[in-house]
């Protein structure tokens, strides 16, 4: 398989068992997303809008749904009183970490097949292609096999 191939092919692995975890825990994906892109704490709607990759009016969409379900809400932004920020309620924060947990243990399940150094060769190359395309932290790095955040 050539790495075309290779990469639109795992993204679709990926987008699965994001698919199956955010299932369990009653969101969407995108939901899924924008909780774990705000783990790392409040973030404007600019932001969010970059991070995502939505247009304005969709990730108002995301946003209005994700805080009529309790997980989000708005607050201001103490550096500019005009625009908000979006932050994770008590109950989002519990869901974010349940389901980041879990989404962990599916995606590191995927390459269970390869041995240790070939999972490192691979984690290595991936992490380069990712950094050098400057993809946004959209989620969090964790340790191998525990869903632990570093």
């Amino acid at each position: 398989m050539g790495i075309v191939a290779a990469l639109v092919r795992s993204t679709f692995l990926v987008d699965a068992v994001y698919a199956a975890s955010a299932r369990k825990y009653g969101i969407t994906s995108q939901q899924g997303q924008l909780l774990c892109v705000l783990m790392a704490g409040p973030r404007g709607m600019t932001e969010l809008g970059a991070m995502l990759r939505l247009a304005k009016s969709s990730l108002t969409g995301l946003v209005d749904r994700t805080e009529r379900n309790g997980l989000v809400g708005r607050e201001s932004d103490p550096d500019d009183l005009r625009a908000v920020r979006v932050a994770l309620t008590p109950h989002g924060s519990e869901l974010v970490e349940e389901f980041y947990a879990e989404t962990c243990r599916r995606i590191e399940d995927l390459p269970a097949a390869l041995d240790p150094e070939d999972r490192d060769v691979l984690a290595d190359l991936l992490g380069r292609v990712v950094l050098a395309n400057e993809v946004p932290e959209v989620f969090l790095a964790s340790e191998e096999g525990t869903g632990k955040k570093v």
